[in-house]
């Protein structure tokens, strides 16, 4: 059989892991402080959200944002800050934010591990 410890009289120790619900990539912050820097003086940061719409349901949000709103997920990371609006966290986690600059085009790029299915074009998601 195996040994029996007591452990009423012991102090447990738990060492909590948090993992922010998005990263950002070094383009992508370098582009948030770029935009920034031109915003209106009150905007605080960008807020990143999910809304429905789109050939597989669900589109990536971004938007200047000038207050916190009390269930925010605020992230600090690389410099700058991302709000994540509460209602797009459970979509968004492990989440990395990226920042692709093409000859004719550039876009914010989110890589979702979650997702299931993304639409022909990119522009939305399923999850």
């Amino acid at each position: 059989m195996g040994q029996v410890h007591d452990v009423r009289g012991s102090k447990i120790r738990i060492k909590l892991m948090t993992k922010q619900v998005i990263s950002l990539s070094d383009q992508a912050a370098d582009r948030i402080k770029e935009i920034m820097s031109s915003a209106e003086n009150d905007s605080i940061g960008v807020r990143v959200g999910v809304k429905s719409g789109g050939c597989a349901g669900m589109s990536y949000i971004m938007e200047y944002t000038k207050e916190i709103n009390p269930n925010d997920e605020v992230i600090e990371d690389k410099g700058v800050k991302v709000y994540i609006d509460p209602a797009a966290v459970m979509y968004l986690f492990g989440t990395e934010m990226d920042y692709k600059k093409e000859e004719f085009s550039s876009q914010f790029v989110f890589n979702n591990p979650n997702e299931t299915e993304r639409c022909g074009c990119g522009e939305s998601f399923k999850v």
